[in-house]
C-alpha cells in the first residue's frame, strides 16, 4: 500500500541552456552535467540555484548512443556510432577544453605515454579508445573505484581504472581490460556496477552477481561452464528452441520466476570468468556468486505483445559506512567503505527495491498511479516520471543500512523505523511531456518534449513548478525556437526544510492519535537519517543542523509512542534516549489530561519512566515532578511503586507524600517485605525512629534480607558512576551490622552486586581511606569464605583476609568494630585449600618477637612440612608449647620425629643448663610417648649414653612390660 501526502520535496528549477535537442544526458560528481546531441557533447557546471553555466563542449567521433560519468577519475565514458559501427571511448581531462578548437589527444587503451609529451597531456583533453571484439550495448561506472563495466552480447567486459605515472608531479588516467564475464542466454539492455557487484537486465529478466576476490574459496578463472543435468537448464534450452520456431499464430511464454541467493544459480544462465589483465592480486576476481535472478512474464491479456511492457531503470545504490549518528565518531579513512547495497528496477506500473548485501531480500514494491517511463533511486527518495508528472516516493534504504551498521539498533537504547513500513508518495508534480530523468547530488535533470499541439497552450499559460510559498524557481515558457523541448534542473529542497514540513503536517494527526502520525514522523526521521548517512557531501553547519533535527525527530517519535497504547509503545524509551531529552523534559512534554478532564497514563510513558528510573540516571527530579511520577505509578502500576521510590532520581520526593501512597497499597497482592522496607526507609528520612523500628520488626531478619535482594537500591545506589550508600544502610551499620552484612552477601549470591562494588560500598559506608579496611568489610570477607560463594576466587579471598590479619598483628591495630565472627568460626591458615607458600611474602612485616608472629611462623612452617625447623624454633623461643605442638602435629609418618629429633634436642638442651626444669618436663613427656611407640631394643638405642640409669629406668620397665600387658 502506498500512502499519499501532499508535501513539497521539489524546490527551485532552472533551464539548462543547451543549444541542440538533448538525446542523452547524465550528471555526477560535484557539479558536472553532460548533454549529448548527435556527435556533440555540451558540459555544464551546476553550482546552485539559477547557476547552470556552460563549461565547454566537444565533438565526439560518432553519434552518442550512451554515456556515463565517473566521479572517480573524472571521466566520461561514451558509446558512439559511426558508419553503422559502435565504439567505446573515454573522455579524460575534459575540464581543460576551453574552446571548440582546442587540440584533443587520442590514444589507445594501455598506450604508454613518453615523458616529453607530459606537458601536452596535462593541458589538453584526451580520448581513450577501448577496442572490443563485440559491439558495446551499455556501460556502467563503479561509483567508488571508477572501474568501467561494458555490456556486450553474451558477455560483460571490465576495464579497471589505473594511472600511468609520468613523473613525481604528473600522472595520466588509463584503463586495463582486466576481466571478461561470459554470460549465456541473456542479452543485457542495462547494467550497473558497484565494487564487485554486477546487475544486468534484459527486457524481462534481472540477474545480480557478486564477483569474489578470494582465491582460496573460489573457482579458478579461465574455466569452461560445467556440464549439468539440471532439469531447469534443459527446460530453458527447450524453451529457447521453441521460441525460435514460434509462428505468427502462437506465442510461447516462460513463467515468471524469482530465485534468491544460491538458488539463483539454477536460473539456467551460465556465468564464467576470464581473467585478461595484469591487475593486482588484491583486486582480481576469481569466482562469481549468484545473488538474484528474477524473470517477468509479458502481459498477453490483449493477445499481442506490447513493446512498452519492458523493464527499465536498473540501478545499484550504495550506502557507505558513516559511524554512529549519536556517538560523534568520525570516519577518518578517505576511501569509502561499503555498508549496504540496494538494487532497483521497474516495470511500467510497478517498481522493485532489493537489498543485496549479506542477504538478498525484497524491501519495497512501488505501485505507480500512472505508467512510468523512467525512475531514479536516491538514498532519500525514488523519483519516477510518467508522461505528464514527476512522482516522489519514500525509500527504506536508510532503515536497512542502519541495521547493517548496527545489528542491535532495535533495543532499549536505540531504534529505527522498520524496513517493512509502508512507502508513501510525497508529491505528484505536474510536468508536460516528460521523456527522461537523471539525478546527481540534490539535482533532478528532466527532459520534456511536448506534443506540437500542446506548445501554444504552454505559451499562453506557463505553469509554475511549485505551489508552495517561497519557491525560488519558475517554469519558464519556451521560446518559439525551442520547438517544444526543454531540459530542466529541479533541485530537491534541503532535508531539514522538508523534515520541518513533515513535522508540521503530522500535527494534523496528533490529536486523533492515529498511526498516520507515527508513519509521517517516521518518514521525517528516515529522511534526516539518510541525509546523515551521506554526510561526506555536507558542510559542518549542515551536519550540525541535521543532527539537531535527528534528535528532535526522536523526541517527536518518543512523544507518539508514549501517548499511544499500542504493542510498540515500548519504543518510547529508545527514541527518548536518542533525543537527548532529560527525564524532566519528557515529563513536562507529557499530555497528562484527557479531553474529558480525566488523567490517563499510557503504556509507552510508563515504560519509559520505569526503565529510566531503573537505570540510575544522574538526574534528580524536582519535588513536583517526583510527586507526579508517584501519582502516575500509583494509578497505573502500583506494584512498581516501592521500586520507583528507591531510584536515586526520586531523591527529592517528599517522604510524607511517599508514605501516604505506600500506606494505600494493599500488601496482600505485593511483596509485603519490600513495602515494609520502603516504609522503614521513608520513616528514617522523616526522622521517625520509632516508626522505623516498628517497620523493621514486622519480619524476621532472613525475610528482610530477601527484601533487600528484591530491591538493592534500598542499600546501595549509584550516582555519577560512584557507589553511594543510602541513609538506611548507614543506620543499619550502627544498629544491625549483621543484617547489613548478610544482605550484601545475599546480593552477591544473587548477582545483584559485584565483588569490587561490595568492597567499595563498605569502604564508603565506613568512611575509611582506600588503604584502610573497616571491620565490616572483613566481616563480609569472612562471611564469603564461610558461605563459599561460587563467583569468589578463593585464593584472592584468602589473600585479602590474611593480609588484613597480618596488618593488624604487625601494627597491633584492633578492629574498629566488634567482629561478627569469633576465632572458632574460622580456620584460615590451617585450611587444606590454602596455598601457604604464596603467603610467605606477606609475613615479612610481622615481627617474630611477638607471640602472634611466632605462632603464624610456626603454623606456616608446619603447613610447608618443615617440622624439624618448627621443633627448633619452639625449643628456642617457646619450649612450653613443644609438647602440645608435638602431640598435635607429630603423628603418623611424622611420629619418628619424637625420638629422632625431639628426644635428642631435649637431652642436649638439658645439658646446657638453661630452662632446665622446663626442658626436663618436656623430656619426661617425650619419653612416655617413645616408650609406648618403640620396642625395647629400639628404645635402648635412642637413649643417650651419658644419662642416669635411674632416670630412664621407669620408662624402660614400661617398655619391657607393655608386650605382656597387651
Amino acid at each position: 500500500m502506498v500512502q499519499l501526502y501532499n508535501l513539497h520535496p521539489f524546490g527551485s528549477q532552472q533551464v539548462v541552456p543547451c543549444k541542440l535537442e538533448p538525446e542523452r544526458f547524465c550528471g555526477g560528481g560535484r557539479d558536472a552535467l553532460f548533454v549529448a546531441a548527435g556527435c556533440k557533447v555540451e558540459a555544464f557546471a551546476v553550482t546552485g540555484q539559477e547557476l547552470c553555466q556552460p563549461r565547454c563542449s566537444f565533438s565526439t567521433l560518432g553519434r552518442v548512443l550512451c554515456l556515463a560519468y565517473s566521479e572517480a577519475g573524472d571521466y566520461l565514458a561514451v558509446i558512439e556510432e559511426k558508419n553503422k559501427a559502435t565504439f567505446l571511448r573515454a573522455y579524460v581531462n575534459w575540464r581543460s577544453k576551453r574552446t571548440e578548437n582546442c587540440r584533443v589527444c587520442i590514444r589507445m587503451l594501455g598506450h604508454n605515454v613518453e615523458a616529453p609529451f607530459n606537458e601536452t597531456y596535462k593541458d589538453q583533453m584526451s580520448i581513450i579508445e577501448m577496442p572490443l571484439s563485440e559491439a558495446p550495448l551499455c556501460i556502467s561506472c563503479c561509483p567508488v573505484k571508477g572501474d568501467l563495466l561494458v555490456g556486450c552480447t553474451n558477455k560483460l567486459v571490465l576495464f579497471s581504472l589505473k594511472y600511468q605515472i609520468i613523473n613525481e608531479e604528473f600522472s595520466i588516467l588509463d584503463f586495463e581490460r582486466s576481466l571478461i564475464i561470459h554470460i549465456d542466454n541473456i542479452i543485457p539492455v542495462e547494467i550497473s556496477f558497484c565494487i564487485g557487484y554486477v546487475a544486468l537486465m534484459s527486457d524481462l529478466e534481472v540477474l545480480i552477481l557478486k564477483l569474489e576476490s578470494d582465491p582460496k574459496n573460489g573457482e579458478s578463472v579461465n574455466h569452461q561452464p560445467p556440464k549439468t543435468n539440471n532439469p531447469m537448464k534443459q527446460t530453458e534450452d527447450v524453451s529457447n528452441e521453441t521460441l525460435q520456431l514460434e509462428s505468427d499464430d502462437f506465442v510461447i511464454c516462460q513463467k515468471p520466476m524469482e530465485l534468491l541467493g544460491e538458488k539463483s544459480s539454477q536460473s539456467g544462465i551460465s556465468v564464467t570468468l576470464e581473467s585478461t589483465g595484469l591487475a593486482d592480486e588484491k583486486t582480481k576476481y576469481y569466482h562469481v556468486q549468484h545473488l538474484l535472478y528474477k524473470r517477468f512474464a509479458p502481459d498477453i491479456s490483449s493477445y499481442v505483445f506490447s513493446d512498452d511492457i519492458k523493464l527499465h531503470s536498473l540501478q545499484l545504490l550504495p550506502i557507505y559506512q558513516t559511524g554512529s549518528l549519536t556517538s560523534g565518531r568520525k570516519n577518518l579513512s578517505q576511501e569509502k567503505e561499503l555498508l549496504s547495497l540496494f538494487c532497483f528496477f521497474s516495470l511500467p506500473h510497478v517498481g522493485y527495491l532489493y537489498m543485496v548485501v549479506k542477504s538478498v531480500e525484497l524491501m519495497s514494491v512501488y505501485q505507480y498511479p500512472e505508467k512510468s517511463q523512467q525512475a531514479v533511486l536516491t538514498p532519500q527518495f525514488l523519483h519516477v516520471i510518467a508522461s505528464n508528472n514527476l512522482q516522489c516516493f519514500t525509500v527504506r534504504c536508510s532503515a536497512a543500512a542502519a541495521r547493517e551498521e548496527d545489528p542491535y539498533v532495535d533495543t532499549t537504547l536505540k531504534a529505527c523505523p522498520p524496513v517493512s513500513m509502508d512507502v508513501c508518495a510525497l508529491r505528484i508534480q505536474l510536468f508536460i511531456g516528460l521523456k527522461a530523468v537523471c539525478h546527481f547530488k540534490n539535482h533532478l535533470i528532466l527532459l520534456t518534449k511536448a506534443d506540437p499541439e500542446a506548445i501554444p497552450e504552454r505559451r499562453d499559460s506557463p505553469k509554475r513548478l511549485l505551489s508552495r510559498k517561497g519557491a525560488s524557481g519558475k517554469l519558464k515558457a519556451p521560446s518559439v525556437a525551442e520547438a517544444g523541448w526543454n531540459l530542466y534542473i529541479v533541485d530537491t529542497i534541503s532535508p531539514v526544510q522538508l523534515y520541518k514540513e513533515m513535522v508540521d503536517y503530522s500535527n494534523t494527526y496528533k490529536t486523533a492519535k492515529t498511526q498516520s502520525c507515527i508513519h509521517l514522523l517516521s518518514e521525517a526521521h528516515l529522511l534526516v537519517r539518510a541525509a546523515l548517512m551521506d554526510a561526506h557531501q555536507l558542510e559542518p553547519g549542515e551536519k550540525a543542523e541535521l543532527l539537531e533535527a535527528f534528535k528532535e525527530s526522536c523526541g517527536h517519535l518518543g512523544d507518539c509512542y508514549s501517548r499511544l497504547d499500542t504493542q510498540h509503545s515500548h519504543l518510547a524509551l529508545p527514541y527518548y534516549k536518542m533525543s537527548g531529552l532529560s527525564m524532566a523534559e519528557v515529563l513536562t512534554r507529557a499530555d497528562w489530561v484527557l479531553e474529558d478532564g480525566s488523567q490517563k497514563y499510557e503504556r509507552g510513558l510508563i515504560f519509559y519512566i520505569n526503565h529510566s528510573l531503573y537505570e540510575n540516571l544522574d538526574e534528580e527530579l524536582s519535588e513536583e515532578l517526583a510527586a507526579k511520577v508517584v501519582h502516575m505509578f500509583h494509578a497505573a502500576e502500583p506494584k512498581q511503586l516501592p521500586h520507583i521510590l528507591c531510584s536515586p532520581s526520586m531523591k527529592n520526593i517528599n517522604p510524607l507524600t511517599a508514605m501516604s501512597y505506600l500506606s494505600k497499597l494493599d500488601t496482600s497482592g505485593f511483596s509485603s517485605i519490600l513495602v515494609t522496607l520502603t516504609k522503614a526507609a521513608m520513616a528514617l528520612k522523616m526522622g521517625d525512629l520509632d516508626m522505623h523500628r516498628n517497620e523493621m520488626k514486622r519480619h524476621p531478619e532472613m525475610k528482610l534480607v530477601c527484601g533487600f535482594i528484591l530491591e538493592p537500591r534500598l542499600l546501595i545506589q549509584q550516582r555519577k558512576g560512584h557507589i553511594v550508600p543510602t541513609d538506611l544502610a548507614a543506620h543499619l551499620k550502627d544498629t544491625q551490622p549483621g543484617l547489613l552484612v548478610a544482605s550484601v552477601l545475599g546480593l552477591q549470591k544473587n548477582n545483584k552486586i559485584g565483588i569490587e562494588e561490595a568492597d567499595s560500598f563498605f569502604k564508603v559506608l565506613c568512611g575509611k581511606d582506600e588503604d584502610i579496611i573497616p571491620q565490616l568489610l572483613v566481616d563480609l570477607w569472612e562471611a564469603q569464605l564461610i558461605a563459599g560463594l561460587p563467583d569468589v576466587v578463593l585464593q584472592e579471598l584468602f589473600y585479602k583476609l590474611t593480609s588484613q590479619y597480618i596488618w593488624r598483628l604487625s601494627k597491633r591495630q584492633p578492629p574498629d568494630t566488634i567482629p561478627l565472627r569469633t576465632s572458632e568460626d574460622l580456620s584460615l591458615l590451617c585450611g587444606p585449600s590454602f596455598d601457604i607458600a604464596s603467603i610467605i611474602p606477606f609475613l615479612e612485616p610481622l615481627s617474630e618477637d611477638s607471640i602472634a608472629g611466632l605462632s603464624v611462623q610456626v603454623l606456616c612452617q608446619t603447613r610447608l612440612k618443615e617440622y624439624e625447623q618448627c621443633i627448633d624454633t619452639l625449643l628456642e623461643r617457646c619450649p612450653e608449647a613443644i609438647i602440645p605442638y608435638a602431640n598435635h602435629e607429630l603423628k603418623e609418618e611424622n611420629r619418628t620425629l619424637w625420638w629422632k629429633k625431639l628426644l635428642p634436642e631435649l637431652c642436649h638442651r638439658i645439658k646446657c643448663g638453661e630452662k632446665g626444669q622446663l626442658y626436663l618436663s618436656s623430656l619426661k613427656e617425650t619419653l612416655s610417648v617413645v616408650a609406648v611407640e618403640l620396642e625395647l631394643r629400639d628404645f635402648l638405642n635412642v637413649l643417650p649414653e651419658d644419662g642416669t640409669a635411674a632416670f630412664f629406668l621407669p620408662y624402660l620397665l614400661y617398655c619391657s612390660r607393655k608386650k605382656s600387658l597387651t
